[in-house]
């Protein structure tokens, strides 16, 4: 986890070669690696299904001072691209706010 709160469009992103985040989007992702670290420029906030504390993007998430919720089963499933979703790094939650169409 990273702390903050911050409310925005999801972008799921599976592979960060095929991403097409947007700036000012929430990066929804399985795990990430020193290859994703370009995305972290362009997103808020970031939810991974895999990690922990000291995983690549908390750490990197961190340094950003970006919030971040890590070891979210099925996120890339269940948040859908465009959803609206509230993540508070703080206190290690996501909400989906509202689904796209």
């Amino acid at each position: 986890m990273s702390s903050g709160v911050v409310e925005g469009l999801a972008r799921v992103v599976l592979r960060p070669e095929e991403a097409k985040l947007q700036q000012g989007e929430i990066m929804i992702a399985p795990f990430t690696d020193p290859g994703w670290t370009p995305l972290f420029h362009s997103a808020v906030g970031l939810v991974m299904e895999v990690g922990g504390l000291m995983t690549h993007g908390a750490v990197v998430a961190r340094e950003y001072g970006l919030p971040a919720v890590v070891g979210v089963d099925g996120a890339t499933e269940r948040i859908r691209d465009g959803d609206r979703i509230r993540l508070d790094g703080s206190r290690g939650y996501v909400l989906v706010l509202e689904r796209k169409g």
